[in-house]
């Protein structure tokens, strides 16, 4: 399981083994020994998919790249000519942005990748945030990043996240998180992109509950069970 997905959620685990909770976590203690895996909050990640991964932009855009060029192609036929759009850091953002490159619109982002994605696209004004430079993730961060977004508007934003569970939408460092929060607080629609490997698991630092987003876009592998949990939030569902 491991070898097709970077994160097997617990429930999933007992659920396939037909295992008990306990067992399972025994055996993941063991696994986690022999240096197979690694265990986090909520089940198990590939010891390949350690953390240094996670904030990476290279790694992250090579995997499921089927699935985030369909959510991107979907999430960016949302965005109507004229609005002011603000692009988080994410791979599946960076996609969503190919996709907007003949458009007319005016562009906020911290994310270096995206701001090149729109170097010859004439007809899209960008802004860029300033901030602190997060090298592998090639976004800007930090107190300055943040206190720029917090002086702005925008009509929608289009985010990606690390993890989805009952609880809210969370990432993976403080650092990413702070601005992103400044994102959702100054736009008016909000439209969070996730493939389906990212639901039933938390990642480090809580974001935000689920009824921030107005629109969850993501991909045909989401499990029913999480798709209503986010339609009993009140939040709209798109699968691509």
């Amino acid at each position: 399981m491991l070898e097709s997905q970077e994160f097997v959620d617990l429930e999933t685990l007992t659920r396939e083994l037909e295992a008990s909770e306990s067992s399972v976590r025994r055996d993941l203690a063991s696994l986690e020994t022999e240096g197979v895996l690694k265990r986090v909050y909520g089940g198990a990640m590939a010891a390949q998919a350690s953390s240094s991964h996670l904030l990476d932009f290279a790694w992250q855009s090579s995997r499921m790249g089927e699935e985030k060029q369909r959510i991107a192609t979907l999430a960016a036929g949302l965005i109507e000519d004229g609005q002011t759009v603000l692009l988080d850091g994410g791979s599946t953002v960076a996609l969503a942005a190919r996709e907007l490159v003949n458009r007319s619109l005016h562009v906020m982002t911290n994310s270096l990748p995206i701001a090149d994605i729109f170097a010859d696209a004439r007809q899209i004004e960008v802004t860029l945030t300033g901030g602190y430079l997060y090298p592998r993730l090639r976004a800007m961060v930090g107190p300055l990043c943040e206190q720029m977004l917090s002086g702005v508007s925008a009509d929608v934003l289009i985010m990606g996240i690390g993890g989805v569970t009952e609880a809210g939408f969370s990432n993976n460092n403080t650092l990413v998180v702070g601005p992103e929060r400044r994102m959702i607080e100054v736009s008016r629609k909000v439209i969070v992109v996730a493939d389906h490997t990212k639901f039933g698991r938390a990642a480090m630092i809580p974001l935000a509950p689920l009824n921030v987003a107005d629109v969850v876009v993501s991909d045909a592998a989401l499990e029913p069970r999480h798709r209503q949990m986010l339609e009993a939030a009140e939040v709209q569902v798109l699968l691509a």
